[in-house]
């Protein structure tokens, strides 16, 4: 049965670019959150991101209406998802969170939706018994800036029904995404399994002291032709969240080096601010990074 109708919980950074992606491709989008505040907060949200399609899609005043026009709005969950044909959950990267939520929507999803999980570093298996329907739960995994960074990671786990993937990979497709189809469970999906060792290598040779971040940086892009290189990668995803990955990573391995990788995250710029794009500075100066200066790669 093809799908016509989509819930996306959660209308965070992501969860709003998913609802306004799809609504865009003339799906009726109902947006689920805990609070009326919140969901005023994604009316606010959608109109920003209506202007970043015209910036950068080129998309019309008209199209951008229409997309508006194709959510709805619910905080209350079993209304939200009465005749969902797919939920897509975008709630906080929490296990003890995500299963509450599933275990809330058991009770109250028909027994035709399909459930996804846009979660970035846990695993379907995690969640599928709470889900109640495990044949019918799998991952969806959208990157930042989905209209612009299109992949769609479809991941299964061993109980995800084949029809169920096969629905999730059209629709992925129908709505503008590159769809990205795994055959296994894997943490990080494929882009996150390339991404993060880059990131950290990056960040080892800085803080060993064999390159400074531009000599780094040019050296992966002149020898790859990448337009960025690891240092600039980390300004968009956001020095934060690298400070995060290698903290836990630290703790869990006890490991000198990746300790000294967070202690020079923490003092040069989570304890100063620099944070990256969001905040105007990290490794670069936006808007206007030296990376992007023809004369960077000479």
């Amino acid at each position: 049965m093809p799908i016509q109708i989509v819930t996306v919980a959660g209308s965070g950074v992501l969860g709003a670019q998913i609802a306004f992606q799809t609504a865009f491709h003339g799906y009726t989008v109902n947006v689920y959150d805990i609070s009326e505040a919140l969901l005023e907060k994604a009316k606010v949200t959608f109109q920003k991101l209506g202007e970043a399609y015209k910036q950068d899609l080129k998309a019309t005043s008209d199209q951008i209406q229409k997309a508006i026009g194709n959510i709805r709005y619910f905080s209350d969950l079993g209304k939200a998802v009465a005749d969902s044909d797919l939920l897509i959950e975008a709630v906080p990267e929490n296990p003890e969170i995500k299963i509450d939520f599933y275990q809330k929507l058991a009770t109250v999803a028909p027994q035709k939706t399909i459930f996804a999980s846009n979660s970035s570093t846990l695993l379907p298996s995690q969640f599928a018994a709470a889900t109640g329907r495990p044949e019918r739960f799998l991952a969806l995994h959208f990157a930042n800036e989905i209209w612009k960074h299109n992949t769609a990671e479809i991941m299964g786990h061993p109980g995800t029904s084949s029809q169920v993937f096969d629905t999730v990979v059209a629709f992925a497709k129908s709505i503008g995404m590159v769809a990205l189809p795994l055959h296994k469970e894997q943490p990080g999906y494929i882009v996150n399994s390339l991404l993060v060792p880059l990131l950290g290598a990056g960040l080892g040779l800085l803080v060993r002291g064999v390159a400074d971040v531009e000599t780094i940086d040019k050296t992966w892009m002149v020898a790859t032709g990448a337009p960025v290189g690891p240092f600039g990668i980390l300004d968009v995803v956001g020095i934060t969240t690298a400070y995060n990955i290698n903290k836990i990573a630290a703790e869990k391995t006890k490991n000198g080096h990746e300790q000294k990788v967070v202690d020079y995250l923490k003092t040069h710029f989570i304890d100063t601010g620099k944070l990256g794009v969001a905040t105007g500075e990290g490794f670069y100066k936006y808007p206007n990074p030296s990376y992007i200066d023809p004369d960077f790669l000479k």
